[in-house]
């Protein structure tokens, strides 16, 4: 699918003619990757790497415009079970038109930073801010719920949420790759400013997008590191929480089985004898009353002895 937008009002709105400067190519058919490599002589490989998340990111220049396959955040899913993954998108710049190809179809021209856009190239740069600014989100997303589940590992003794933890370090790991790859690729854009006719404002805007991405990488590797560090005393805390379990539930049956002994040895006829009570249902009642008693003294006992 083809998406056509033009400018009107310093904003993207969608268009339908053919000189439109702004194309967004989602999950192309044959018929339209033939059509875009005849027409705009896009390198196929490149092409194809757009909506490949194993790809790289990287920086190539052909006679008459750039190719750029950046990585990005992808839109977060609860059948995901808490990994987030990233993706590629492609970014084809040209004299007077710009390609962005993507393999799910959302809108990347939305939020703050797309209410006033002038020309191609600004648009080309907010695109890779706001790929950054995405990262940074889930940062923040990832980090509160590695609070929460770190919360309930406190009181748990079963391996899901710890499962949980595993799968946010794998995702902060993919991240940390992600922004380090792109790193690489905004320092070459940087490098080659007046090449692409960067205006200084453009310039500018792109130290800032360097500065923000490496802020966001520092800080995908500041969580990834707390959370391979904290993991093995997170597991010890829930093998602790399961000890803790099973000598609770060891006092209870040897609180059990202290009266249970009783009441099989002697038994409710004894104690009638020895109480003289000739009242069965009466007899009964000081039965269980005695033997709970008994088992909660003995409980009571056991747990003293533990803290000593």
């Amino acid at each position: 699918m083809i998406k056509k937008y033009k400018f009107e009002n310093d904003q993207l709105v969608l268009s339908e003619t053919e000189a439109s400067p702004v194309l967004v190519i989602i999950n192309p058919t044959d018929d339209e990757k033939k059509w875009l490599l005849e027409n705009f002589r896009l390198d196929e490989h490149n092409l194809s790497s757009a909506f490949d998340p194993e790809e790289p990111s990287r920086l190539e220049f052909e006679p008459d415009h750039l190719e750029m396959i950046l990585k990005r955040p992808k839109n977060y899913s609860s059948k995901d079970h808490f990994l987030f993954k990233v993706s590629s998108m492609g970014l084809f710049l040209f004299k007077d038109k710009l390609l962005l190809a993507l393999s799910e179809d959302i809108n990347m021209f939305s939020g703050k930073y797309f209410k006033h856009v002038a020309g191609i190239r600004e648009v080309f740069l907010k695109l890779i801010f706001n790929s950054i600014f995405h990262f940074m989100e889930h940062l923040k997303i990832i980090n509160m719920i590695a609070d929460e589940l770190e919360h309930k590992i406190n009181s748990s003794m079963e391996n899901k949420n710890l499962l949980n933890l595993f799968t946010l370090e794998k995702s902060l790991v993919y991240y940390l790759n992600a922004t380090n790859s792109n790193a690489y690729v905004i320092d070459r854009l940087k490098h080659n400013a007046e090449k692409i006719e960067f205006s200084q404002r453009s310039i500018e805007f792109l130290d800032d997008i360097i500065i923000e991405n490496n802020q966001c990488m520092r800080q995908a590797e500041i969580y990834s590191s707390i959370l391979a560090g904290l993991m093995d005393a997170r597991a010890s805390i829930v093998s602790n929480n399961l000890n803790v379990m099973m000598k609770n539930l060891n006092a209870v049956v040897i609180a059990v089985a202290v009266p249970s002994f009783f009441a099989g040895v002697g038994g409710m006829s004894e104690l009638c004898t020895l109480t003289g009570i000739t009242n069965p249902r009466l007899a009964f009642l000081v039965f269980v009353i005695t033997m709970a008693t008994v088992g909660l003294l003995t409980y009571y006992i056991i747990k003293r002895m533990e803290k000593h």
